[in-house]
């Protein structure tokens, strides 16, 4: 018998944001994968820390943090072989993911490489677009709105063509593209209705009206919130973050 692959949703950062099933696998898990930086601490593994146990093989599956690192197939070629060795000895390991597996998750990179091999489960967590909208305070969309997640690297045209089409818009990994954002989104007259969060549920966590915010570039863990249909929803006139 071959062990189980299990793709964790954390959340988007606070421990207690795990869901009950995620942290009981996470503490009986003998073996442990997680996606790590070439330099500093994982950010998954950071989430989950106090409850992996201290007996637990680990397995870093180091990603370098650059601009064009994906698709890096060869890295997931590597991690996929470790794991697959230890599956195919009966032992199930605990793969952890920050936000959820399969929105804009690496686990869908090893999903691919050993779901045709082994058995996988993957257990949802509290995506990031939720958890923004919950420190915004303001509903992500409703009735029969149609929502748009938006990759920020995306060209300008294709970004406004899109936000056209929708009434409740998430822009997301907006990092270095928040400057050419923010003017896009003036000359759109969408400012008054962008919210911003970065690093949602973090000690370091900040909300902001997208109209009042002054920095240039944002953290990866950033993301626009705006909504343009027809409820009346607003954004608060200001926030403590």
């Amino acid at each position: 018998m071959s062990g189980t692959l299990y793709g964790i949703g954390l959340g988007p950062g606070d421990p207690e944001l795990m869901t009950l099933k995620a942290h009981r696998l996470i503490a009986s898990a003998k073996v442990v994968a997680y996606p790590a930086p070439d330099t500093g601490e994982s950010f998954a593994r950071s989430i989950a820390a106090g409850t992996i146990p201290h007996t637990a093989r680990e397995i870093p599956i180091v990603v370098p943090m650059r601009v064009d690192r994906f698709p890096a197939q060869e890295i997931y070629d590597k991690a996929s072989d470790e794991i697959a060795a230890v599956l195919a000895t009966g032992e199930d390991v605990v793969t952890l993911c920050e936000g959820d597996p399969f929105f804009y998750g690496s686990f869908m990179y090893l999903f691919d490489r050993l779901s045709d091999r082994f058995a996988i489960e993957i257990v949802p967590g509290v995506t990031s677009l939720t958890a923004c909208a919950a420190q915004l305070q303001r509903p992500l969309t409703s009735r029969n709105d149609v929502l748009t997640v938006i990759p920020g690297p995306l060209p300008d045209t294709e970004i406004e063509q899109k936000i056209a089409e929708a009434q409740a818009v998430a822009i997301m990994k907006v990092g270095r593209h928040l400057s050419r954002l923010r003017a896009l989104l003036g000359r759109m007259g969408l400012l008054e209705r962008a919210g911003y969060v970065e690093r949602a549920s973090l000690a370091e966590q900040k909300v902001h009206r997208l109209i009042d915010l002054e920095a240039e570039t944002a953290p990866y863990f950033s993301m626009i919130l705006i909504y343009k249909g027809d409820e009346a929803w607003t954004l608060p006139p200001s926030f403590s973050s």
